[in-house]
């Protein structure tokens, strides 16, 4: 039976799935399906049973390397149990952290939120009621308890501005913490699961537009214009805004956070200069300065 060689821990719009989907179309590396099992994480899925884990990657045949990409297993306090569960099956896994300008990353969750129908409110209305929101960019305190249990040598931490600025660059380098034999190359295939381009949900449209014969008459009667005009009204008219009050309020929070990440990457961090910092330079989590 095959268990992961790799697991990507997170965080949420940060470009894991991109990052996924740049490994699994390397020779060698297989990625299970779903990308996001959540199995870990999630109580109603982890009473599945490990069978049911390793059945997601029976299909990986002679891969080298095999992995899964879940976020939620980086939601603390949403699911305590994660690293727990972890340690019991995959005491020896590789792990990869992506992280992204913290306001940034919060902005493209709540518009994932909105279309899922799990906020509907303004920005900042939906953050004084879900602070969960917040405590998912907040790295440190995400990365730590995983840290203790796996040390900083099992754990590679990656910027989402880094993978924009140096693609290529940060693939070797992930591919290299992973073990691959070969040169790795990345492919040009766009942003992968953008928030800006999420329509919300919607049970009826969504069946009607699945109806067997719909999508052939849709696609053929129907000029692109008015089908995107159509989509259009599903999705976020302007993106969300916050006032300069909010901001300087989240940028203190992140930024205590962020000494504490500095600390333990060696570098200094704050959201004034994290676009710049995390762009131009790879990092790693050192072991004299991890502190956990």
């Amino acid at each position: 039976m095959r268990l992961p060689d790799f697991v990507i821990i997170g965080a949420m719009k940060c470009a894991t799935t991109t990052l996924s989907v740049q490994l699994a179309a390397q020779d060698g590396v297989f990625i299970s399906d779903p990308k996001e099992p959540n199995f870990f994480s999630n109580d109603e899925i982890y009473a599945k049973g490990m069978d049911w884990y390793e059945s997601l990657f029976h299909d990986a045949g002679g891969a080298r390397l095999v992995g899964e990409a879940s976020t939620h297993y980086t939601k603390l306090p949403t699911y305590p149990k994660t690293i727990e569960r972890f340690k019991k099956a995959l005491p020896d896994v590789k792990l990869i952290y992506v992280m992204r300008h913290p306001i940034d990353r919060l902005l493209s969750q709540y518009v994932h939120e909105w279309s899922q129908r799990l906020v509907t409110g303004p920005i900042e209305e939906e953050l004084l009621m879900n602070s969960w929101m917040i405590d998912y960019g907040r790295y440190a305190m995400q990365i730590a308890p995983w840290l203790e249990a796996y040390g900083p040598d099992r754990i590679l931490p990656v910027f989402n501005e880094r993978i924009r600025s140096a693609p290529q660059e940060e693939l070797a380098r992930v591919c290299e913490f992973l073990g691959f034999e070969g040169a790795p190359k990345w492919e040009e295939s766009g942003d992968q699961n953008v928030s800006s381009q999420r329509m919300r949900k919607s049970p009826l449209r969504d069946a009607i537009l699945d109806a067997p014969g719909l999508k052939q008459i849709r696609t053929g009667l129907v000029p692109k214009s008015v089908r995107d005009w159509a989509k259009g009204y599903w999705k976020m008219s302007s993106k969300p805004e916050l006032s300069e009050a909010k901001r300087a309020e989240l940028e203190r929070l992140y930024d205590e956070d962020l000494a504490l990440l500095s600390g333990w990457l060696g570098t200094t961090l704050t959201c004034a200069n994290f676009k710049d910092v995390a762009s131009s330079k790879p990092v790693t989590f050192q072991r004299a300065r991890s502190g956990v």
